[in-house]
């Protein structure tokens, strides 16, 4: 592998001559600026290749979208309140999988999904989502499958859901639990939109948003800045079905989606790809 020729390189064989390199870097970009740089860089690149030089692939990648503090706008809540609602939601919802699974071994659940993401959510809930009590155009909310139990967690904070029904987490054929996952048909008082098996949530996303749209276009509904919020794992994005409808969005210039990725690094069958900036 090309990195692991690099690494035998370390330390530095010949310091100096490094040093004398980077010199010279340093006074083509005083001297000559950047675009100059650029070229040479080009241009050894293609002779390295000529000579068989392995060059290593630059897979880190510029931030994108990152906002330096500064620029930042006052938040609009109260952070101490928000911060511990937050903690209350992790809460319940870590102790309502964990008691399920002590009371039914194997029962399941997901603690990691969740966690990471409660700040997402509670973000949307507090300051972007609206509901149908407002506009008859509310935005739609696709929620992550594996994060069902934050938003049941939620949901009992509440007092939408009552502590029995939490009881029965992943047992509602008795007509009291929870569904594992957003399921309008078990739940239809709940949830709205189906998210599982994994993937079916960002493709539906797409699909909803340009729905939409053709509605608009057509006439047939009032046009709206309403939005179609979908919330995805990084490790989702593998399935087949959570990007590959993502060129249709691009090509329909949906402007009415909106993808919140959750990057924490985990999975269920591996690590979770990444570049390094997450």
């Amino acid at each position: 592998m090309i990195f692991d020729q690099f690494k035998q390189q370390l330390p530095d064989i010949d310091p100096q001559e490094t040093s004398e390199w980077i010199e010279a870097l340093d006074r083509v970009v005083e001297r000559e600026g950047t675009s100059r740089a650029q070229f040479l860089f080009y241009k050894l690149m293609k002779r390295a290749r000529m000579l068989g030089v392995g060059i290593p692939p630059t897979t880190q990648t510029r931030y994108i979208n990152t906002i330096s503090p500064e620029q930042e706008p006052p938040y609009p809540g109260d952070p101490d309140m928000e911060r511990r609602i937050r903690r209350l939601i992790r809460w319940n919802s870590a102790v309502m999988v964990t008691r399920a699974n002590h009371r039914y071994d194997g029962l399941g659940g997901h603690l990691s999904t969740y966690a990471s993401s409660a700040s997402l959510y509670e973000v949307g809930f507090h300051h972007f989502f609206r509901g149908r009590e407002h506009d008859p155009r509310a935005d739609m909310v696709f929620i992550q499958g594996h994060a069902a139990p934050g938003i049941y967690a939620r949901a009992f904070l509440e007092g939408r859901l009552t502590e029995e029904q939490l009881n029965n987490f992943r047992r509602e054929t008795g007509g009291n639990g929870l569904s594992s996952y957003p399921h309008p048909r078990l739940m239809p008082d709940f949830w709205e939109y189906p998210t599982v098996s994994m993937g079916l949530g960002p493709i539906n996303a797409i699909y909803q948003a340009r729905f939409n749209r053709y509605l608009e276009s057509r006439g047939l509904i009032e046009k709206s800045d309403a939005r179609v919020w979908c919330f995805v794992g990084d490790g989702e994005t593998d399935e087949p079905e959570s990007l590959g409808a993502l060129t249709l969005a691009a090509r329909e210039g949906l402007d009415n989606l909106i993808f919140v990725v959750n990057c924490n690094l985990q999975r269920l069958d591996g690590p979770v790809r990444g570049n390094g900036k997450i």
